[in-house]
Order: structure tokens, then sequence, then C-alpha cells
């Protein structure tokens, strides 16, 4: 059974956002790596740190980090490999959402680089997501909520 809970335990997230650090390609996503890695709890005050558990296994992530009153932005979808193909992806997603919307957010946006994220790319577009720029083999995105 797959859940998402409010991340509680750190550790636990520092070593799944490692993880997703290691994918070949995502290195430019991870610029801000260790600053925000220092205190998670500060980095995303005002948004939420969401860990996905199958079995009490915990096993992805999503986060939302406040930008301003009005705006926030989505990072860290992370899934480990050998639990990917089973629908996690877009349930992140939506919590995200739905979470997103409760704390008053108007907003949605982030960066994906879809060279690298084709699969999670096609997601955003299929749920609604709006490329509103792309430089550098980075797509910016946003959703108004």
């Amino acid at each position: 059974m797959f859940e998402i809970k409010e991340c509680k335990d750190y550790e636990i997230a520092e070593k799944l956002i490692r993880e997703y650090a290691q994918i070949k390609g995502a290195e430019s996503c991870f610029v801000s790596l260790e600053q925000e890695l220092a205190d998670l709890g500060t980095y995303y005050k005002g948004g939420a740190l969401l860990i996905g558990v199958e079995n009490e296994t915990p096993i992805a992530t999503i986060a939302i980090r406040r930008v301003d009153q009005d705006t926030c932005e989505a990072k860290r979808l992370y899934i480990r490999p050998d639990y990917r193909g089973r629908g996690y992806a877009r349930i992140l997603m939506n919590e995200m959402l739905n979470r997103s919307r409760e704390l008053g957010f108007k907003v949605v946006t982030f960066t994906t680089r879809p060279e690298v994220m084709s699969v999670g790319y096609g997601l955003y577009k299929r749920m609604g997501f709006e490329e509103v720029n792309f430089a550098d083999g980075i797509a910016f995105m946003k959703m108004s909520l």
C-alpha cells in the first residue's frame, strides 16, 4: 500500500534526495543542494516536504517550496527506480497540488530537464502544466490552481 506522509525524519528525506541527485544528467537541478539539505525544515518552511511510503518503506519524495504569498515551487519529485511504473508519480503530483491549494497558493511552478526526465515531463504536460520558458535544456513550467 502506497501512502504519502508529512516528513518527520529529515534523514530519510536527505537520503532520498541524495539518491535523486545521483541521476545522470540531473546534476544541474541541484545547484543549492547542500544549502537545502543543511536545514530542510527551514528550506521548506511555508510549504511541505512529503515522503511516499510503500508498506512502511520510504520510497519517494516531493516538496513544496514557498516562493511568495501566491506562488510555490514543486521540487524533488523522486521515486526509487524499483518502485517506478506503478502510478506513484501522479499520486505524488496530485497530493502536491492539493497541499499547495490548502496552503493558499494560487500558482505552482517548477523546472525539469525533459532530456533526462522525459517520463516526468510527459506526465506534467498531461496533468495540465504549461511550459512557459525553455533555456539550456531546462523547461520552466507552471499551473494556476
